[in-house]
């Protein structure tokens, strides 16, 4: 089975303009995120709607296609990009282009998801752990997304509230009995399903939660976890940067 990894990448941000092009101890951030993965994987692209993103993954040596200024989403963009480069791969895993020190053990735990042929979409979720202030300020942060998980470990529902509500506890005492998974958005699908998928309209939970996959969830379509124990580090600002900057060293 062949692994292409494709990782939208946009100039226009609302929080933090330019963010792919934003330098990292002498690296722009896209180059810092492609070298993560790329040698866990067949083949790397970064999919981009501007030529600046373009010429600069160009300077690195990296694989880059221009794609429609239009898309809505991430994942349109990585089917589009998918079109143009990646017959011949069988799975597409779509990569934050803003988490440079996403892991080759995350990649490769996402990959082993597909070992299993009826696995349609893959995702990962990383368990909240019990004692810790940060991480019970997590469990009740709304733009941390949490999931729910069946004996399987395939997903039941994803929420920015707390999901199961513990009844009988405490909130102080949710995490010490119950397992809560915050998910972690970076996702793989098999390349008929992200064909699929990408034809499908909004639906009310996706809507009402502004979290894509519960469409596909909505429409039947089954997506596997992956459990991983390492957090990303998303940058939506340039206070984030400064904050990995620090992680760098």
């Amino acid at each position: 089975m062949r692994f292409i990894g494709i990782i939208p990448a946009r100039y226009a941000s609302t929080r933090f303009p330019g963010k792919p092009l934003a330098d990292m101890k002498g690296k722009p951030m896209i180059q810092r995120v492609y070298e993560q993965v790329h040698d866990v994987l067949d083949a790397v692209c970064v999919a981009t709607d501007d030529r600046r993103i373009m010429s600069a993954v160009k300077a690195f040596g990296g694989n880059v296609v221009m794609t429609s200024a239009m898309h809505k989403s991430g994942t349109d963009r990585c089917y589009e990009a998918y079109t143009k480069v990646g017959r011949g791969y069988h799975v597409i895993v779509n990569i934050q282009g803003d988490e440079p020190f996403i892991g080759a053990d995350q990649i490769e735990t996402l990959k082993s998801c597909f070992s299993d042929i009826y696995v349609q979409i893959a995702t990962l979720v990383r368990p909240l752990r019990a004692g810790d202030r940060f991480e019970a300020a997590l469990l009740f942060n709304h733009n941390s997304p949490k999931a729910v998980l069946n004996k399987n470990n395939e997903a039941i529902y994803f929420s920015r509230s707390v999901i199961p509500y513990f009844r009988g506890k405490v909130h102080t005492e949710w995490l010490s009995n119950h397992t809560y998974y915050k998910h972690i958005g970076l996702y793989a699908y098999r390349a008929d399903v992200l064909r699929e998928i990408t034809l499908l309209p909004q639906s009310p939970l996706e809507i009402a939660e502004g979290l894509e996959q519960l469409r596909w969830l909505e429409n039947g379509y089954r997506i596997k976890a992956g459990i991983t124990h390492q957090d990303t580090v998303g940058i939506d600002t340039p206070e984030d940067l400064e904050h990995a900057l620090t992680l760098l060293k």
